[in-house]
């Protein structure tokens, strides 16, 4: 019996171990001091203040090193006016423009915005508003917990843990991740930026 006994305590720690190996490990996209890691198109002023990445002063957009296809990530963000309306969003599967890299990723846009009809949480491609988001859950000001999923074309989108919108579209493949500045007199905010990859090895 306590062979037997042992036999079964060693197979279950193997396979809690494959477990633990086998699920995906959350990858930092923000170190919370500096810029390592990403790199600055446009005109939008970026800094690091108290362990938050900022941007403000105009358009433009900072992307990660880190490119992938399909994935989940997940950060805080928080946007405020400083004399226009505010608009940002979190980008994905993203790159800049060839033939203009300051200007708009060619990619997907978790849109961060509350004073417009395609607000916080629909899925924007370029210039247009694409996946509907079932309802506004954010306020300028205040912080809020984006959660959002691709694989392949299927596209999810959590606003603080809440499921607001789900899209299947399969027009951009692989990209990085951005984050809008989109005009002067507004400001965004980004912590706790995270991502683990879910691409085939």
């Amino acid at each position: 019996m306590k062979k037997i006994s042992i036999v079964l305590f060693i197979v279950l720690m193997i396979g809690v171990n494959l477990l633990v190996e086998a699920k995906p490990k959350w990858v930092s996209l923000f170190n919370g001091k500096d810029l390592t890691g990403w790199t600055v198109h446009g005109k939008a002023a970026w800094s690091v203040k108290d362990g938050v990445l900022v941007g403000e002063g105009g358009m433009g957009h900072i992307y990660t090193d880190a490119a992938c296809s399909d994935f989940e990530a997940k950060g805080k963000f928080r946007i405020s006016s400083t004399g226009a309306k505010a608009n940002s969003g979190f980008y994905f599967r993203a790159n800049p423009p060839e033939d203009k890299p300051d200007g708009f990723p060619r990619g997907y846009e978790a849109q961060i915005c509350n004073n417009q009809d395609a607000y916080t949480g629909w899925l924007w491609k370029p210039g247009t508003p694409t996946g509907k988001a079932t309802e506004l859950l954010t306020k300028d000001g205040e912080w809020f917990t984006y959660h959002i999923k691709a694989v392949g074309a299927h596209i999810q989108f959590w606003i603080n843990k809440k499921l607001v919108m789900t899209y299947d579209d399969s027009d951009f493949k692989t990209g990085h991740f951005a984050i809008q500045g989109h005009n002067p007199g507004m400001k965004i905010e980004a912590k706790n930026l995270f991502y683990h990859s879910l691409d085939k090895k």
